[in-house]
């Protein structure tokens, strides 16, 4: 997956060469995509059968690992706000820093001898072998002062901003020192193996428990920034399509010239839908004009006031009796108000009114004496 949404990002990419921060993403969802997969004892196996080397994959993986403590830090450093030349600056050093290391782990590889395949205790099994202990050594310090690093900025700029921002940084803290104690562990694990201790279960049992929730709180944590606004904005959206509903019901059928009336398709965001349901609303309101009647508006406010409605609410509902008589006179044909308004009317907000439209306050009575007909002969959703 983080391979598959690394591939969605390359057109981007080419598109926008020189930008820092969509570069770290990238180079992020492709070294973790490849950690992933440079680490599962499967393709281990099958690296160094395809190799055959005994133990080809280490260098691969720890390598492969260096790159991905320097890639969080790199993304780290780039999304953060700084100034553009402390911000190059500090890119370089990590960029630098993180490709020495892994030529050092490729060159303890090659000056040290590990003959015998290990799939999940390389760590623990070549833990004094010269050469190789030190590109152990080399791979788990470089990875643990990335992300002990990565969560102490992550800690500091999650006090300094707030919202989304701030709760996906509070998730990266404890998902990076998670990561710095899965590299302790396999430490302690190599000090035992040095001391004559059998702590070899550290390796292949106990670590492994701290790396998975630190990836999946990695992956919360970077994702909630990106998709909260979004999801928060799609709610929204949806809540005030809900809203609408009954305004948007009362008038759908008056006629509009000039609106569109395509249908939207089926995979539009509620954001689009919401739109094009407010512009609906609109012109059929801008269509109604020529019958508003304050007169019809008032004594609808003064019905509402007397059965117990605040100013606003009362309001709201008289603009919906009003809009309600505008629609049942065009719908009979009838010529409309003897005085008519001479300014255009317009709601200053949509929801209130189609709240109204529901609400025990909007004026029956008004509208029967309006159009000399029954109240009961009205009916709304």
């Amino acid at each position: 997956m983080l391979l598959l949404i690394c591939l969605f990002k390359v057109p981007a990419l080419l598109r926008r060469r020189r930008d820092p921060l969509l570069s770290s993403v990238v180079l992020l969802l492709l070294d973790g995509g490849l950690v992933f997969f440079f680490t599962a004892p499967d393709s281990i196996s099958a690296i160094n059968r395809a190799t055959g080397i005994s133990n080809f994959a280490a260098p691969v993986a720890y390598s492969a690992l260096a790159v991905f403590g320097g890639a969080n830090l790199l993304l780290l450093v780039n999304w953060r706000p700084s100034p553009p030349e402390q911000r190059r600056r500090a890119s370089r050093i990590c960029v630098t820093t993180y490709s020495l290391v892994v030529v050092l782990i490729i060159g303890f590889c090659w000056l040290g001898d590990a003959p015998v395949e290990q799939v999940t205790l390389f760590d623990w099994y070549y833990a004094d072998t010269p050469w190789i202990r030190e590109m152990i050594l080399t791979y788990l310090v470089a990875q643990g002062v990335a992300t002990m690093t990565t969560f102490v900025l992550c800690w500091r700029w999650s006090k300094q901003v707030d919202g989304f921002l701030r709760a996906g940084l509070r998730i990266l803290a404890p998902g990076y020192l998670l990561h710095v104690c899965y590299d302790v562990i396999k430490l302690v694990a190599i000090y035992g193996r040095w001391t004559g201790k059998q702590w070899d279960f550290l390796i292949d049992q106990v670590a492994p428990q701290t790396a998975a929730p630190s990836a999946a709180l990695v992956v919360i944590g970077f994702t909630l920034p990106l998709a909260g606004p979004r999801t928060a904005q799609t709610v929204q959206a949806l809540g005030q399509l809900r809203d609408l509903g009954p305004l948007w019901r009362e008038l759908k059928a008056v006629p509009t010239p000039g609106a569109i009336r395509t249908s939207l398709p089926w995979w539009s965001s509620p954001a689009v839908r919401l739109t094009r349901r407010r512009t609906s609303i609109f012109d059929a309101l801008l269509t109604l004009s020529p019958a508003y009647d304050s007169t019809v508006r008032d004594k609808a406010y003064q019905a509402a006031l007397e059965r117990g409605a605040d100013a606003p609410t009362a309001e709201a509902a008289a603009d919906a009796t009003m809009i309600v008589a505008a629609r049942m006179q065009q719908q009979s044909g009838s010529s409309g108000s003897e005085t008519p308004d001479t300014e255009p009317w317009r709601p200053r907000d949509l929801v209130p009114l189609s709240r109204a439209l529901t609400s025990p306050f909007i004026s029956q009575p008004v509208l029967g004496q309006h159009h000399g007909a029954p109240a009961e002969s009205h009916h709304h959703d």
